[in-house]
């Protein structure tokens, strides 16, 4: 089974997931009233989004080369996940808002009882499997998308263990927990869409995936070599393309010149771990 093929498998059973976590969350937050279980449901519904997002893109992503997209369509793959930082944005916000008006007030209140409670440790025992899962399936298979939600997925669990606490604080009066806690979510999650910009930023705008003296010294090191220049490279760690110019013996030919630049594009795919090189052969 293709790999694409796989990673909308895993997207669909983490979208399941991820409803069910957000019904229990919802449903506790709004009897409860309280604005960190809500703001918590609220990352989960994201959670939720992307994976709907995730099968879009992935779809798309998976699609073969083709003449307006001659290096394929592995860059919207890249875009999907960026996307999740516009929705983490919309959270934060209104996480802050609701928060800062609370604690203005002084009103707000929360009444939690006991299996709510259980309810909410058993999502936060969903999320650590969910993370876990997502994470190791994103790297055996490749995929960026599934390797970026995880991480929003890990931040997920960080998130609902506050909230838990908060909840514990305000059974006993401490009625203003809840609003700093919502604020201490929003800014978890301002931290995972840093992360998230650091990672898909640079494929976006094809920042070098290589040192160009790390490319030059393997190709160097092929037989026949005598230089290596007009370096480039680009893309994720499980997608970089490399180009490379070399200059073999002028007296060299078209056969062992050929044969040299072939040696040098196997050594860089192996020992680089490339996903396609181009080398391009000049007299020296």
């Amino acid at each position: 089974m293709p790999a694409s093929a796989l990673v909308r498998r895993v997207f669909i059973g983490l979208l399941v997931a991820n409803v069910a976590v957000v019904g229990a969350k919802l449903a506790v937050g709004f009897a409860s009233g309280s604005l960190a279980i809500l703001g918590s449901a609220v990352d989960s519904c994201v959670d939720a989004l992307n994976n709907v997002l995730a099968l879009i893109v992935v779809r798309v992503a998976a699609k073969e080369p083709d003449e307006d997209h001659p290096y394929g369509h592995g860059k919207f793959e890249t875009l999907g996940a960026l996307a999740i930082v516009g929705f983490l944005s919309i959270t934060c916000f209104e996480l802050v808002r609701g928060a800062v008006n609370h604690l203005i007030t002084g009103t707000h209140r929360v009444d939690i009882n006991d299996l709510q409670l259980a309810v909410l440790v058993l999502t936060l025992g969903a999320n650590i499997v969910i993370t876990r899962y997502e994470h190791r399936r994103g790297v055996e298979l490749g995929s960026e998308l599934l390797v970026v939600d995880a991480a929003h997925t890990r931040a997920d669990v960080f998130i609902t263990v506050g909230v838990v606490a908060g909840v514990l604080l305000t059974r006993h009066g401490w009625w203003w927990v809840d609003s700093a806690i919502a604020i201490v979510v929003a800014l978890v999650i301002v931290f995972v869409a840093y992360r998230i910009l650091a990672r898909t930023v640079p494929v976006l705008v094809d920042q070098r995936a290589l040192p160009t003296g790390e490319i030059q010294r393997t190709a160097q090191a092929v037989p026949g070599v005598k230089d290596a220049y007009g370096i480039r490279s680009r893309g994720p760690s499980d997608l970089r393309y490399a180009e490379v110019t070399i200059a073999v013996d002028r007296h060299a030919d078209v056969e062992s010149a050929h044969a040299i630049a072939d040696e040098v594009e196997e050594r860089l795919k192996h020992d680089l771990r490339l996903h396609e090189v181009t080398v391009h052969v000049e007299p020296c």
